[in-house]
């Protein structure tokens, strides 16, 4: 991946050479173009393509903003109905995720999402036990973070 990024930053300073403009708009039109012939010669590439983790990262990010305005939301509704109806709980959550990283980011996105906390995570690293301020459905919760932080996850550790 590494490589990939120096070679298209390489591309863009020869794209500005041959083209004798130092102009920052021609670097940037040679790092596009470099994007274009490193994409079409990926097949020669131990690695995947350099710019689908920074995509994938990017998937991950919209996903918390969007998990982020709807809990706002939900725990907004809990505080100005007159009468509490909440049935707070604790939870396991199992998780299939393996790397320390992974592990610390579904936690931490856990956490960051309000009406959610993570309370401690197992010895084995694959369960952690999450306190939610509302979980009516334990199931749907647990399926509900598998499908959006944990998966998106495993899509940025590819």
């Amino acid at each position: 991946m590494a490589f990939q990024m120096l070679l298209n930053v390489l591309l863009a300073f020869m794209w500005m050479f041959l083209t004798v403009s130092f102009d920052p708009s021609t670097f940037i039109v040679g790092y596009v173009l470099g994007l274009i012939i490193i994409f079409a010669l990926r097949r020669f590439f131990h690695s995947r393509f350099y710019v689908i983790p920074f995509l994938a990262l990017l998937k991950l990010l919209l996903i918390f903003l969007k998990e982020l305005v709807l809990s706002n939301i939900a725990v907004l509704k809990v505080i100005i109905k007159p009468k509490l109806d909440i049935q707070p709980g604790i939870f396991a959550l199992p998780t299939q995720l393996t790397k320390d990283w992974e592990i610390t980011m579904l936690a931490n996105l856990i956490t960051l999402t309000p009406g959610t906390f993570v309370i401690d995570i197992s010895e084995d690293n694959k369960t952690l036990y999450v306190h939610a301020m509302d979980v009516p459905d334990v199931q749907a919760a647990i399926e509900g973070i598998k499908n959006s932080f944990e998966k998106a996850i495993m899509e940025v550790s590819k």
